[in-house]
């Protein structure tokens, strides 16, 4: 099979995936806090779950590029449906008991499953001519808009599902998402010279790839736009509970923000390909200062919505723009090591992040939160805008 036709079939196939994976944040996201506040008496304690989740994705992501560079694509995601399946069955355990540590190594596991999850968007590019991969990412991420739809209607339809304990059918619903991920991943074919090129040892020592600093501010970039929408994100539905919203109208404020984060795939590969990936970065950075805005707005139901939709949209441009940014920094026998510590570090800060919303939730309030993005938000779009002057004027026929 030629290598573009490849590239085509393993899309279609990494975006069902990617719709059965990506699934399974909203859930914990939605009831994490919330089953927390039952389980757990120290409000302090109020996004664990959550963060436990970001945690165990960001320790999964150079395990999973272990796996693959050993046992290849496929293998490694099959392996990560497994441990999805696991995740789920723990979390179950953790409601049914009123086991809160057991719930938490739920989430915990459920990390690892995402870190193959995450990675489905840069096999996408294993066999795609260049002209292609910032397309064949967008595509993929395109699964995360069905997945927006899936989890939090997963929420509303089965949090009863086990009245003697409400939230467990949940779930237990992830563990069935991750079983249906089984037959779908079966079927990928992932090219094997892209498979080969995996290995850890290749190219150029890490050390001085990661201190590259066309790469650093690429790591930036993608740490920022995914670490703050998880900071955010984390918070704004234990926020909307505190306001006296219903955990109903939370799930589906969740939904309407993951909505956003996935439905813009449609358009961010075009976009990439018209702009570049710098501007469309610049302007999902925008996007996330201007969520922050309408959230110091007010606290209607409104606003959270907006917020959270404006949020989504600006991480679909920052992280899709930067995770192509990424693939500029190596060469094809320095994907496999590079495209690992790229997620680790995103994933870990994702981690820290949401450690540290909770905490300041409780600590500070929901405004306080929203006030943290606008500086962040500028140590990386200044360097950001920087670079994109200098690139403007080093042009040829430029003055």
């Amino acid at each position: 099979m030629p290598a573009e036709a490849l590239a085509r079939r393993n899309v279609f196939i990494l975006t069902a995936a990617q719709a059965l994976g990506a699934a399974s944040p909203p859930i914990i996201i939605s009831l994490g806090g919330i089953v927390d506040q039952v389980l757990s008496p120290d409000p302090a304690f109020v996004t664990l779950p959550v963060s436990l989740y970001n945690l165990g994705l960001a320790l999964g992501t150079i395990p999973a590029a272990v796996v693959m560079r050993h046992f290849g694509r496929r293998t490694g995601y099959l392996l990560g449906a497994g441990i999805g399946i696991i995740s789920g069955l723990v979390a179950t355990l953790g409601v049914v008991a009123a086991a809160f540590v057991v719930f938490c190594l739920g989430t915990f596991l459920a990390g690892f499953y995402g870190a193959y999850v995450q990675s489905y968007r840069f096999a996408a590019t294993d066999a795609a001519p260049d002209s292609f991969k910032a397309r064949a990412i967008s595509l993929v991420m395109i699964g995360g808009l069905i997945a927006a739809i899936i989890g939090p209607q997963l929420v509303i339809w089965t949090r009863d599902a086990l009245p003697a304990a409400p939230f467990a059918g949940s779930f237990l619903s992830q563990a069935v998402l991750a079983l249906l991920a089984l037959p779908v991943l079966a079927m990928l074919r992932a090219p094997k010279v892209a498979q080969a090129r995996l290995s850890m040892s290749s190219g150029r020592p890490l050390r001085e790839i990661l201190l590259a600093p066309r790469f650093m501010l690429v790591a930036a970039a993608g740490i920022v736009s995914y670490g703050l929408m998880s900071f955010v994100m984390t918070a704004a539905p234990i926020a909307m509970v505190g306001c006296g919203f219903t955990v109903g109208e939370a799930a589906l404020g969740i939904q309407w923000h993951v909505l956003a984060m996935f439905a813009p795939s449609f358009i961010t590969g075009h976009l990439i390909g018209r702009f570049g990936k710098e501007k469309v970065t610049a302007a999902g950075l925008l996007l996330i200062a201007g969520s922050g805005a309408v959230a110091l707005s007010g606290l209607n139901l409104s606003d959270f919505y907006i917020s959270l939709i404006l949020l989504g949209v600006g991480w679909n441009f920052g992280f899709i723009g930067a995770t192509a940014m990424v693939t500029d920094c190596h060469t094809s026998d320095e994907r496999g090591k590079v495209q690992g510590a790229n997620d680790f570090l995103i994933f870990g800060s994702v981690a820290a992040a949401s450690f540290f919303s909770g905490t300041l939730l409780t600590a500070a309030g929901w405004q306080t939160i929203n006030w943290l993005i606008f500086p962040t938000i500028a140590l990386v779009l200044v360097p950001l805008l920087w670079r994109m002057s200098r690139r403007k004027q080093e042009a040829p026929g430029t003055t």
